[in-house]
């Protein structure tokens, strides 16, 4: 039954499939594989470096990591954040960093900032579902655009737009290794994107987790390095896909101005970012070295997506139809099944012990009934090829159970 004294925003809030799933396997129990959660591999955390930090700020007697911080981000963390920017080539000013409890954070103070109830949200499709619920938190109407294995099909938004009957206010974009589809947006499309954007007045919010995490080759820039200053793009990242999720640390690139709204939004909202978490990244920053960090992550991770890309094919490759991406980086594959319900095949697939996110959960429409998204990170490889010899299995239990219905 509904609560009439609910907000209208909280009535159509639906959460996100993803998130939930973790709450589902933990219910399930049993030997499952997941291909669901976009998560880090458990070896890929450094536990150990991370606890032996851990007890050095405990042992500060002053117990400052326990206490509050200046809601802008510790100091020690912004600075070596600024400075990991600029060895990237991202360089941006103290001004314009703001530290968040997570990627999540800075996706809702975006929207927070930017929408009114019927403003247009043109995202890709398919698209991050958590966003989905940042974006329908504020009332916002999303509008969705097709993609290929270039990215974003950038030049079908002019039509979107005139169909819309208004400029988008925000263009939600993951470019690098999107999630779900581990595809990456062409260096001419982002340019091409930059200009629309400019034209329509409209910020975009880019979505930068699996940046650094590319594979065999060197990143594209960002959208907010490639706007130079202009205003027209808003970046949000996080620690979590390179670091540990539990430290819910992230960050946000904006103009000066609009960091200065968020901080005072943060007033109302948490205060400041986890002190402890800030100070074991900065600490591990400084004992350990992000960068080389991440280049032990891209081998790691690089090793894993070969191992998804080939049982893939052995155990999908005689389906008629079957394809799938073939990403540079990231977390995700994007396996598409012809005739199959993903969101059925779901429950089969849990009965033979592998779990994956369906298709569905990544749109606001009726599409992608027949994709699934696999996160090739979070399994070791032996589990990658057990998986998927799992999944092989569901899907010809329930390929032959709807040929006899």
């Amino acid at each position: 039954m509904s609560d009439s004294r609910l907000a209208t925003r909280a009535v159509h809030i639906t959460g996100s499939a993803v998130d939930a799933s973790v709450g589902l396997l933990q219910r399930h129990g049993g030997d499952v594989i997941s291909f669901g959660m976009g998560a880090a591999g458990p070896d890929a955390i450094p536990g150990a470096a991370l606890g032996e930090l851990a007890s050095e700020l405990f042992d500060d007697p002053s117990n400052s990591a326990l206490n509050y911080g200046p809601t802008e981000g510790e100091r020690a963390l912004r600075t070596a954040l600024l400075s990991a920017l600029a060895a990237w080539g991202q360089p941006a000013s103290d001004e314009s960093l703001l530290i968040t409890s997570g990627g999540m954070q800075g996706l809702d103070l975006v929207c927070k900032m930017y929408l009114d109830p019927g403003d247009v949200v043109l995202t890709e499709s398919p698209t991050y579902p958590n966003a989905l619920v940042s974006i329908a938190t504020y009332e916002a109407r999303v509008v969705e655009c097709p993609m290929d294995g270039d990215g974003l099909v950038v030049d079908a938004i002019p039509q979107l737009v005139e169909s819309a009957g208004r400029a988008p206010k925000l263009i939600y974009a993951i470019p690098n290794h999107q999630n779900p589809t581990g595809v990456t947006l062409s260096g001419a499309r982002r340019e091409r994107l930059l200009d629309l954007a400019r034209s329509y007045k409209s910020v975009i919010l880019e979505d930068d987790p699996y940046g650094r995490l590319t594979y065999g080759e060197d990143a594209k820039p960002t959208l907010f390095e490639l706007d130079r200053g202009m205003g027209a793009v808003v970046s949000v990242n996080t620690f979590s896909k390179v670091l540990a999720p539990g430290l819910r640390v992230g960050w946000v690139l904006a103009a000066p101005d609009v960091i200065e709204r968020m901080v005072a939004a943060r007033h109302g909202m948490d205060t400041c970012t986890n002190v402890l978490g800030q100070r074991l990244v900065a600490a591990f920053m400084a004992d350990h070295g992000l960068v080389e960090h991440i280049v032990a992550l891209r081998e790691r991770y690089g090793r894993k997506l070969e191992a998804m890309l080939r049982e893939l094919e052995r155990n999908f490759g005689d389906v008629p139809g079957a394809e799938w991406t073939r990403p540079r980086g990231g977390f995700f594959v994007w396996l598409r099944l012809p005739g199959v319900v993903a969101d059925e095949l779901v429950t089969v697939a849990l009965a033979h012990g592998v779990f994956f996110i369906p298709g569905s959960a990544f749109t606001t429409t009726s599409g992608f009934q027949d994709c699934l998204r696999l996160n090739f990170t979070y399994p070791s490889e032996r589990e990658i090829a057990e998986g998927l010899a799992r999944l092989r299995k569901a899907y010809t239990a329930q390929q032959g159970g709807r040929r006899q219905g």
